[in-house]
């Protein structure tokens, strides 16, 4: 069993920042791949970032390249998600997921364990 707390979230105005993190507990974190997804109300969930089991590689979806930065200490068995330039569409609840693989997936479907989520409001 893995356990993932995510905190970081609240309330922000268009163009601020929020850094939310994700500490994991419970199996070796440093060898697995971590992702961030997110859902807004009445949309599906969607990938956000992903990062490698050591960090050398990450994936950003489109709509947060240049904006977005994940990273992980694996010393802190902990994955980070810097929020900058904030948009009202970023409104959400993110979700952070342990792979079951060292690489990422872009999809849901590859990772096997997931965060309760946290809010994050962004107003216009």
């Amino acid at each position: 069993q893995v356990q993932l707390v995510e905190s970081g979230g609240g309330l922000v105005q268009a163009g601020g920042s929020l850094r939310l993190s994700c500490a994991a507990s419970g199996r070796t974190f440093s060898t697995h791949a971590m992702g961030w997804f997110r859902q807004a109300p009445g949309k599906e969930r969607e990938i956000v970032a992903a990062i490698n089991w050591i960090g050398t590689t990450r994936y950003y979806a489109d709509s947060v390249k240049g904006r977005f930065t994940i990273s992980r200490d694996n010393a802190k068995n902990t994955v980070f998600l810097q929020m900058n330039s904030l948009k009202p569409e970023d409104t959400a609840v993110y979700y952070c997921a342990y792979s079951s693989s060292s690489s990422y997936s872009i999809s849901g479907n590859g990772y096997g364990y997931w965060g309760q989520g946290t809010q994050v409001t962004v107003s216009s």
